[in-house]
């Protein structure tokens, strides 16, 4: 889907996130969500999500912490009992193991760190691959 093809591992890896938020925006299309990973070293991943308007992540949970940085727009961060709405310039922390799901009114991009605890690393890779729909 992407036209832009990068490394995800490596001792040394620099991403343009304006660059990255444009192959978000032009991969979302009629889905609801995109996704692109931006790194998977070790027990890090890191991927750039994209939800269009009405867009979601449905409830799930990842075996290590979690953030969530909103870069364009808006979302709505669910977890725990709460509710958060999130504009760009905000970021969210979650610990490990907490049910969250995220949705959008109006869209939005967000970067989405994880970090797979070494048990768990299966699982983390599951919830990364659950984001990033290239």
């Amino acid at each position: 889907m992407s036209g832009v093809q990068h490394a995800v591992t490596g001792t040394t890896l620099s991403f343009v996130l304006e660059d990255e938020m444009q192959t978000v925006r032009e991969n979302l299309g009629s889905s609801g969500r995109t996704g692109r990973t931006l790194v998977k070293d070790g027990p890090l991943r890191v991927t750039l999500v994209g939800l269009g308007a009405g867009g979601a992540m449905v409830p799930h949970k990842a075996d290590g912490p979690i953030t969530v940085q909103v870069l364009e727009g808006a979302v709505t961060f669910e977890a725990d009992g709460g509710v958060w709405k999130l504009e760009a310039g905000s970021i969210i922390a979650l610990r490990a193991g907490i049910t969250h799901s995220l949705s959008s009114e109006s869209g939005g991009i967000f970067l989405l760190t994880v970090l797979a605890m070494p048990e768990a690393a299966p699982d983390a890779d599951a919830a990364a691959r659950s984001a990033d729909q290239r």
